[in-house]
């Protein structure tokens, strides 16, 4: 039984999604037999020319055609059919890589080339290998997320030519009503209502080799995907920026508005404006850089919950854990018992 949880909030969203990587779902109708056209109401961008596809539009012709197919788990379907060819140049990049780990460092460095709506960071755990999207994967909803997961852990297969079962998959949005196409693809315990959108594999999936190295290929071919992500529009480094300013100065307990406005070189009116331009409030910034920092704290077991709280800028650790327990739904001793991330 998948457990339930409370719809997280709807965000605007922001980035795009590259033409190749779409082109997974007119190639699904072609392959029913089905007229992009009539379902989706465009027709199928000709080989080479795809455009990339704004992620509000992305969203839109999934949940689209996932209600004319009536295919709840329609994600899982197109991930799971990727090819090199639907990452573009950067799929046989990755393919061609010497190792998993240096496959592993052309995604992280190339992502925006797969998916420029909500960058992923990768770090062990014990025995794992975490893959972690940010907040933002809250807004592109579950088909999207179906999607890219499907797709990572197809093309980990694919590029191994192992099973490359994950330890277990988590998605933060509720749990659907049917999880089985879920477990019958993933092989492995899949979360819903998570704090995070991640796929846990193990970490020894880092030492498998891959089938089609070519050092003097893959070098080759990252000249021209250096100059698709040059090409590509420079994002806003506002977020970033405010992010670093407020976890320099937690130590001083709530970093405010004005002030972190003041070292950015703006006024607190045009902080807030930029912010809520890309879907922020400055007060849900600073709760999600806090939970973001309290999170990596909690995974050191040199720290201890006091520590940690006296860290984030909390004079005690029962502000910390009401925080937390806001945050995530679990107090942080629980969260660190429970060996998330």
């Amino acid at each position: 039984m998948c457990p339930t949880a409370t719809p997280p909030p709807t965000a605007p969203l922001a980035g795009s999604v590259p033409g190749s990587y779409a082109r997974l779902l007119f190639d699904h109708l072609a392959a029913r037999g089905l007229d992009s056209a009539a379902v989706l109401g465009e027709p199928t961008p000709a080989p080479g020319s795809e455009p990339s596809y704004p992620a509000e539009r992305w969203r839109s012709l999934l949940a689209l055609a996932a209600r004319q197919l009536g295919d709840p788990a329609l994600g899982l379907h197109l991930g799971a059919a990727i090819t090199p060819a639907h990452l573009g140049p950067l799929g046989y990049v990755l393919l061609a890589s010497s190792t998993v780990p240096a496959a592993l460092e052309r995604y992280m460095r190339y992502q925006r080339l797969v998916h420029d709506v909500s960058p992923v960071r990768h770090y062990l755990a014990g025995e794992a290998l975490v893959l972690e999207w940010s907040d933002d994967s809250r807004a592109i909803g579950l088909l999207a997320n179906q999607c890219g997961l499907a797709a990572l852990v197809q093309f980990a297969r694919h590029i191994t030519g192992t099973a490359a079962t994950p330890l277990s998959v988590h998605f933060v949005e509720p749990a659907p009503a049917d999880c089985t196409a879920y477990a019958d693809f993933f092989g492995c315990p899949v979360h819903f209502g998570q704090p995070a959108t991640c796929i846990r594999f193990p970490a020894t999936l880092l030492g498998l080799p891959l089938r089609q190295s070519d050092a003097a290929l893959a070098a080759m071919l990252e000249r021209q995907v250096d100059a698709m992500l040059a090409a590509l529009p420079q994002k806003d480094h506002l977020l970033n920026d405010a992010r670093r300013l407020i976890t320099r100065h937690l130590l001083q307990a709530d970093p405010s508005l004005d002030s972190i406005a003041a070292e950015l070189n703006l006024s607190g009116r045009t902080l807030r404006r930029r912010l809520g331009s890309i879907g922020w409030h400055y007060r849900a910034l600073l709760d999600d850089t806090r939970r973001r920092i309290a999170e990596d704290y909690l995974r050191d077991p040199r720290l201890t919950l006091p520590e940690v709280a006296l860290l984030l800028g909390y004079s005690e650790q029962s502000a910390f854990n009401r925080a937390f327990r806001r945050w995530t739904g679990i107090s942080p001793l629980n969260w660190r018992k429970a060996g998330r991330g």
